[in-house]
């Protein structure tokens, strides 16, 4: 067998790299941080409720050292498995979204069971002949509008599996699929303006109006999907024009295999049925549901799996797919998506291992002593690298708000900074850090879904990530003197 069929064989296996996978990658962070528990002394803060955030939150100049518990051997083996299900630590369960993700891949598995997505793509390409590269800024925008609205995230990982055949069909990658859903979706948690998962969350846990500071990153906010969208755009043509440019080149044709129908040909039929119609009608309104549900009745994956799962029934019904062939389907595509399902309960658990390690109040404790008595343009640039620090090991916008905000907000008043410009700094560096963030579960689900493998997603997105650090630094500066 060669080299292409082997490929072919395997989609996940990248020939260019032995980079390790995902599993391997967030194992092995497990054990850092576990390691970082013998070396960083354990301490905490005194917490009080807050009925203005709901959540209890640290109070300032509370910092004391606590008797360590160091993560062992049994701690490591443990910290996946309480990734997904912890009773003592809610911020580290996972077992909602893993459900969420294999019922969306039930869904999907449906879905495609009735052909009619690979027709519906032939057709779009039809229509949209030489019109392609616009679907880039359009879809981009939409996934900000939900990423500075409500903190678009988890719910991303149902759209990668639609978007990416439209991207490969088009004469696109895999790659550039799975762009503009993450930097899209990123770009809009980056640049929040309402977002309650952390714009208002952050500034609650600062006491100050959620919309003091709403110009600048507005400003971000559009700068940053300009910047973003024209970089994916570019990218795009140059892997339309020459294949070879693609970082994941090597594994096109296992991508087409695996995500359009007789090995990414595109001929075939191109004329929907009205059975195919009407499924596609079904198949959008699912998903306007679940934005509408999230968006404004607070529905989380509990509810939006449900959904699926009862629009997954209803498609197999007006397919007349049969009892066998709809059980069947839906048990292959969540099949398809377990380990994307696995991934999330291994980034959780770095967490755990954090929290059960007792080292995270330590970290923001030593952030709170660098920043004192310096300067509004250093105090602001610092805070920023702070938080990208932190973001890392705290990839959730919200426990990070309530982490560090109460702390290191109320020292933007000696530096002669408004505390509205410490929860922008926060914001715009959890979602700079959460594009690339191997703790992140919706970057390693994503990837994962789009088999893209870790670094070949470095090797595109790191000039991006350099443009909006001195992007982000800049607008945060000017925001300084203003």
């Amino acid at each position: 067998m060669t080299e292409e069929e082997n490929a072919a064989a395997d989609p996940e296996q990248d020939l260019s790299s032995r980079f390790p996978t995902a599993y391997t990658i967030l194992f092995l962070l497990i054990i850092f941080v576990a390691a970082l528990t013998w070396i960083i002394p354990a301490g905490q803060y005194e917490r009080v409720m807050s009925e203005e955030v709901g959540r209890e939150i640290a109070v300032a100049g509370t910092y004391t050292e606590v008797e360590p518990n160091p993560q062992g051997f049994v701690d490591v083996m443990l910290a996946p498995i309480a990734g997904f299900y912890d009773p003592d630590s809610y911020a580290a369960n996972a077992i909602d979204v893993a459900l969420f993700v294999l019922l969306l891949g039930g869904f999907l598995g449906v879905v495609n069971a009735t052909g009619s997505i690979d027709t519906g793509i032939r057709a779009a390409m039809t229509a949209m002949k030489g019109r392609e590269i616009w679907m880039i800024p359009i879809m981009m925008s939409l996934f900000a509008v939900g990423g500075t609205t409500y903190g678009m995230a988890e719910e991303t990982l149902a759209f990668y599996a639609i978007l990416i055949p439209v991207m490969i069909a088009a004469g696109y990658d895999a790659v550039t699929g799975v762009a503009i859903i993450l930097i899209g979706a990123g770009i809009g948690v980056l640049g929040s303006t309402i977002n309650p998962f952390a714009t208002v969350i952050a500034s609650d846990a600062s006491d100050i109006p959620f919309t003091n500071g709403i110009v600048l990153r507005l400003v971000i906010l559009l700068g940053g999907l300009a910047i973003c969208a024209a970089y994916v755009m570019r990218y795009a043509q140059k892997v339309k024009q020459n294949p070879e440019r693609s970082v994941v080149a090597k594994q096109a044709s296992a991508h087409r295999r695996l995500f359009l129908a007789n090995g990414g040909d595109k001929g075939g039929d191109e004329t929907l049925t009205a059975t195919q119609k009407v499924i596609l009608v079904i198949f959008a309104l699912t998903f306007a549901v679940m934005i509408w549900g999230v968006s404004s009745q607070d529905w989380w994956m509990a509810r939006m799996g449900a959904l699926f799962l009862g629009a997954a029934i209803l498609i197999g019904l007006v397919g007349r797919l049969g009892e066998k062939r709809l059980t069947g389907s839906f048990v292959d595509g969540a099949r398809d998506l377990l380990g994307v399902a696995l991934v999330v309960g291994l980034a959780r658990g770095i967490v755990v291992i954090m929290e059960q390690g007792l080292i995270a109040d330590t970290i923001l404790h030593s952030a709170e002593q660098s920043l004192g008595g310096l300067g509004e343009l250093a105090f602001i640039n610092l805070m920023f690298w702070i938080e990208l620090g932190m973001s890392f090991f705290v990839p959730s916008s919200s426990g990070l708000a309530v982490l560090s905000m109460p702390i290191l907000a109320p020292l933007a008043d000696f530096a002669g900074v408004g505390r509205d410009l410490v929860v922008t700094a926060y914001q715009s560096a959890n979602g700079l850090v959460n594009l690339i963030n191997p703790t992140f579960a919706v970057v390693i689900g994503g990837l994962a879904i789009g088999r893209v493998s870790y670094d070949r997603w470095i090797v595109f997105i790191w000039p991006l990530m350099l443009i909006l650090l001195v992007f982000i630094s800049a607008a945060l500066s000017i925001g300084a003197f203003l």
